[in-house]
Order: structure tokens, then C-alpha cells, then sequence
């Protein structure tokens, strides 16, 4: 993964900001929409677009476009290199490869107190029984 390259392919879309802010989110486009099309990219392998497509599928958009916002500064510079880092942390996390899980087994001392709590409740209920003579 060439993180250039990749930086390279994306586009950046400066918008008004919302909520509270003044004149100054009335007069300037501070906040930052940042949009990369995840399967016309040519930083990333088919396997690593398809590796990404499973796991990115809730943040994809229907045309597998990668959309994040920044709008915590007022400055749309400072958005556009926070909605750059944002970018660039999910692609890599993304591409990670988790680890298969190991299934794990119940240890004999617990299997065993389980035994044993459920003789204990058994030998209980059975002095509950009336006395058959």
C-alpha cells in the first residue's frame, strides 16, 4: 500500500460547517468531506479491494465510495489533514488481517466444581423426599 498514491486518489470537498460558530460558520466552508472510490484505485490490489469491501462494508457507500467528514477545527486545512489521517488509519485497519480465533477449553476443576454443585443440589432435593418404609 503506497500511502502517496493512495492520498493521490482521493478528493476533498469543502462544505459550511454546522452548529454553533458565529458569522464565522456563516461566511467560511471550514468543514471537509473527504470521498474515495474504493474500486477505481490503483494503490490497492484486487485482494486488498476486496479485503476492504468486507471490511468497510457499514462505512461504503452503494458505489463502494469511502466518505469521512472533519469539521473540529475552524481552519479547513487542519480539517483536511485530520479527514487525511482518519483516511489513512481506517484503510490500515482495515487491511489488517485478524488473527483466527482458538477455540478455548473449560478447565477440569471448573467441570468438576460444576459436578460437584450439582451432587450436592441432588443428595439436597433427594432429603426433601417423604421416607418410603
Amino acid at each position: 500500500m503506497d500511502k502517496e498514491l493512495l492520498i493521490s486518489e482521493v478528493t476533498f470537498k469543502a462544505v459550511r460547517s454546522s452548529g454553533p460558530g458565529g458569522q464565522n460558520v456563516n461566511k467560511v466552508a471550514s468543514k471537509v468531506i473527504l470521498s474515495f472510490d474504493l474500486l477505481l484505485s490503483k494503490a490497492l490490489t484486487e485482494d486488498e479491494k476486496a479485503h476492504l469491501q468486507t471490511k468497510l462494508a457499514l462505512k461504503l457507500s452503494q458505489e463502494n465510495i469511502l466518505l469521512i467528514t472533519s469539521q473540529e477545527d475552524r481552519s479547513q486545512i487542519k480539517n483536511k489533514e485530520i479527514a487525511t489521517k482518519k483516511f489513512l488509519r481506517i484503510i490500515e485497519n482495515g487491511l489488517k488481517i485478524d488473527k483466527p480465533r482458538k477455540e478455548t477449553k473449560i478447565p477440569r476443576g471448573i467441570k468438576e466444581k460444576r459436578l460437584n454443585a450439582k451432587k450436592v443440589m441432588s443428595v439436597l432435593k433427594q432429603n426433601r423426599k417423604k421416607p418410603n418404609y
